[in-house]
């Protein structure tokens, strides 16, 4: 038997285990596709399951490679979420089989590798002494990589890699303008208001002073804090990222909870 039989073996398993779920897919039925006896499946592969292995294995490598080279990286979570989402790009019809009836977990190899990866993974994204929201919110931020890929693995590569990145920086951003103002949620944060009720940039000497509380016309009490001048690195840094893909100030300051004019003022420092 030749290799060439090998990887016509393995490319019409990708193809069936995809199509049918590996449990439904028969070694004959593997043989009759790639126009072979069932001795001969078996001669390269004594075992349904050790297909899988032998179709998990340059998956696995890569993963492995990623999570290394990211480990020794200076930004470890920036390399290590990169470093996923490349191996997820590269190999996404292997994962989108596994989303039919998890048929990698067929083979124990495999389960175990994956696992002991995606922790890994978790460690290095989360961060050194990392507490449980932080452990928790980079398990979202590594499901965020691999779904889309599943759900959309037709989509042009580099046109799904940048739409995942930002998804994936708009969680991270989102949290780092809670911690820079103490852990305060940012979901729904409320913009500055004129007496019209419009927008507008605070200059700084006004962002110092807390709005006082009163009532706007028609005699409704309101208590509006407005948004904070100051960022953190981390969010100064998450602002100059997603202006860099393409993201507008208005959206950025509404993203990190603070006053367009202090997004306009650190990202004009960077020009």
């Amino acid at each position: 038997m030749t290799d060439d039989t090998r990887a016509r073996i393995l490319r019409a398993a990708l193809e069936e285990f995809s199509a049918r779920g590996y449990h439904e897919t028969s070694v004959r039925e593997l043989a009759e596709r790639v126009g072979v006896t069932k001795t001969a499946v078996l001669y390269h592969f004594p075992g349904k399951a050790d297909i899988v292995t032998a179709l998990a294995e340059p998956m696995l490598a890569d993963l492995e490679a990623a999570l290394a080279k990211a480990a020794a990286a200076p930004d470890a979570r920036r390399a290590a979420i990169e470093g996923l989402l490349g191996v997820w790009l590269t190999h996404r019809y292997l994962i989108r089989m596994n989303l039919r009836d998890l048929g990698l977990t067929a083979s124990a190899v495999v389960f175990e590798r994956f696992r002991d990866g995606m922790l890994r993974a978790n460690e290095l994204v989360a961060g050194p002494d990392a507490g449980f929201a932080a452990r928790v919110r980079a398990a979202q931020a590594i499901a965020m990589l691999s779904d889309p890929v599943v759900l959309f693995a037709d989509a042009p590569p580099a046109e799904l890699r940048a739409a995942i990145l930002d998804g994936v920086d708009r969680l991270f951003t989102v949290a780092a303008g809670a911690e820079g103002r103490g852990g305060s949620s940012v979901t729904n944060p409320e913009p500055t208001e004129t007496a019209a009720g419009d927008e507008s940039p605070r200059s700084d000497s006004s962002a110092t002073s807390p709005k006082p509380t009163g009532t706007a016309a028609g005699g409704h009490a309101r208590s509006r804090r407005g948004r904070p001048p100051a960022m953190s690195p981390a969010t100064i840094e998450a602002a100059r990222r997603l202006y860099t893909a393409g993201r507008a100030p208005a959206d950025i300051a509404t993203a990190l909870g603070v006053s367009r004019a202090t997004i306009y003022r650190h990202l004009t420092a960077t020009d």
